[in-house]
């Protein structure tokens, strides 16, 4: 069933640094990203990820529009979320383009396989989520990728990293 919003009056924003300190204190799952293809390897750090469905099993993932981990997503039709366990700070800080390292050297530096589409799956994630890329959506300056979740790995044990205060720590 499909309601009809009636229009609000405009708001004020809050001012975008204001908005960024508030979020720098909610605790949020670290994740790499990963997709293979055509439209190359690659991935990214991310923690706005959550579920969507578990039937069928769905989850979601935002990234920056200009982001060219997105591009590659949406041209390979396929991606990954791998949960980081706390000791992968440096994965995390890799992915993230804080090191320096690029390409498909950032892949040299854990220990990947993959399940069913074929995406970098993190053998040592605390779980892994493999995915077909089933929609998008345009959200401010950045695309909300939905995916239909086709295969599970990771190692389901440890502590996990998460992001808090603008820096890595375990919970």
């Amino acid at each position: 069933m499909t309601k009809t919003a009636h229009p609000l009056p405009p708001l004020d924003h809050p001012e975008a640094h204001a908005f960024r300190d508030a979020m720098a204190r909610v605790a949020s799952a670290v994740h790499v990203v990963t997709t293979s293809g055509s439209g190359g390897r690659i991935g990214l750090t991310a923690t706005a990820v959550a579920s969507v469905s578990d039937a069928p099993p769905t989850v979601l993932v935002c990234i920056a529009r200009g982001s060219r981990t997105l591009a590659a997503i949406e041209a390979n039709r396929i991606f990954c979320i791998n949960t980081l366990p706390e000791q992968f700070v440096d994965l995390a800080e890799i992915f993230a383009s804080r090191r320096g390292i690029e390409g498909e050297a950032r892949f040299d530096t854990a220990r990947w396989g993959t399940l069913a589409t074929g995406a970098p799956v993190l053998l040592d994630a605390i779980s892994a989520f493999d995915c077909r890329m089933v929609a998008a959506h345009d959200v401010a300056s950045h695309r909300i990728v939905i995916g239909e979740v086709v295969g599970l790995g990771g190692a389901g044990r440890g502590a996990g990293l998460i992001y808090r205060h603008r820096g890595f720590s375990a919970v």
